[in-house]
């Protein structure tokens, strides 16, 4: 076989301009597919890295929505549903409500536009929303429906530009009333899933009690199961037992941050294999390439076919030949092809500014497939050589 490889890289020597491009469509197949699994991968990372760590053992429920033209059944979401959901289903540490409404946030010449989130104590810790200055809501905050309240980065860098907005009074203006709140706090940028570190403002509920909407009903249940993991098949169950509790299979919306980047990696994943599927395809086509090329090559080649067959080379040996050589080129391609697909993987999301992630996954079947592509169709020239009559092989000119 070693000698068989080495005739083999002498013909390629011989016929420079011939192999390479037999090794075009290889390499540009290879290559495609993995830049295209490769920024698969990253794009799955980078949706990992923009929810975070925080708050994937949170499960979210919502009010429910119209079903065609019928306004289907919804919960309100009273203490007695928070009672019952505690007590009916295992595995839940905590749940907490929180209202929202929009506002106009001013301070001085400056001002911004957000959503405020009105929050029961210790929510913010629970989800993971670390503070980059100041203090969190205390019990007495809530109890009291004091005014103060917490802000997000963007919202904080947009009214006060110069930073130190801790222990300023911040004017917010909802349906044309106008309140005085005091900044207690800063949150971090940091990745947040299902809550805003950036553009959130966040007040305490019992001031939305108090002031905004008297014994509010809570317009978004939180969830908080024992561990990330619990909190997947939380959903389900949430959905059965709300089901159950209100009669309608669409009284409520459940979703889990774990289960939204579950859900997106797999439309990447399918994403990816589908592209990459395609981008096989060239492989396929290098490979008819390659054994149109190997046929020529065994019609160039009958002379010297025919003298290693009348020294005594036998059917098997002549195969062996021609497969080598068919695959060699084949392998070659695909290892030019995985360099290739690296350099310009690198590049593309060096560009894009997202973390790389190599998928050797691509790399190995890539290289597996082109190897089997050379086989499959140098298959037919090697068998061809192999049945050429000694004889009519010599007397060709």
């Amino acid at each position: 076989m070693l000698e068989d490889f080495l005739n083999a890289v002498q013909n390629f020597k011989r016929n420079r301009l011939r192999t390479f491009l037999s090794l075009l469509g290889v390499i540009i197949g290879v290559a495609s597919v993995i830049v295209i699994m490769s920024m698969g991968a990253s794009s799955t990372r980078e949706i990992q890295a923009t929810f975070g760590s925080s708050g994937l053992n949170m499960v979210s429920i919502g009010s429910g929505f119209m079903r065609g033209r019928r306004a289907v059944v919804s919960i309100t979401f009273n203490e007695s549903f928070r009672e019952h959901i505690f007590d009916a289903i295992a595995g839940i540490k905590k749940v907490w409500y929180k209202n929202a409404f929009s506002v106009t946030a001013a301070y001085g010449d400056m001002s911004a536009s957000a959503q405020a989130t009105a929050i029961e104590t210790g929510y913010l810790e629970t989800y993971g929303l670390a503070l980059d200055a100041g203090d969190y809501f205390s019990v007495t905050d809530n109890v009291y429906g004091t005014q103060k309240l917490i802000l997000g980065s963007d919202v904080a860098t947009t009214l006060f530009p110069n930073g130190d907005a801790v222990g300023k009074y911040v004017t917010l203006v909802a349906d044309a009333v106008s309140f005085s709140f005091r900044v207690i706090g800063v949150l971090k940028e940091q990745p947040s899933g299902m809550e805003s570190a950036t553009n959130g403002i966040y007040v305490p509920r019992g001031f939305y009690e108090k002031k905004i909407m008297p014994n509010p009903a809570a317009d978004t249940v939180m969830v908080q199961a024992v561990s990330p993991a619990r909190a997947a098949a939380l959903v389900t169950e949430i959905e059965s037992y709300c089901k159950e509790y209100s009669g309608s299979e669409y009284a409520v919306r459940v979703q889990s941050m774990q289960s939204m980047i579950d859900q997106m990696s797999d439309i990447m994943t399918a994403m990816s294999v589908m592209l990459s599927a395609i981008a096989a395809i060239s492989l396929l086509v290098g490979g008819i390439g390659i054994m149109n090329i190997m046929i020529v090559t065994v019609t160039e080649r009958k002379q010297e076919i025919g003298i290693r067959k009348a020294l005594g080379a036998t059917p098997a040996a002549i195969r062996q030949q021609f497969l080598i050589e068919s695959a060699s080129i084949t392998v070659t391609g695909g290892m030019a092809g995985i360099a290739l697909g690296l350099i310009v993987s690198v590049a593309v999301e060096y560009v894009r500014s997202i973390p790389y992630v190599v998928s050797w996954q691509s790399c190995v079947i890539s290289f597996v497939f082109s190897a089997i592509v050379g086989i499959f169709f140098g298959l037919s020239p090697a068998s061809r050589a192999a049945k050429l009559d000694p004889v009519a092989a010599l007397s060709d000119e």
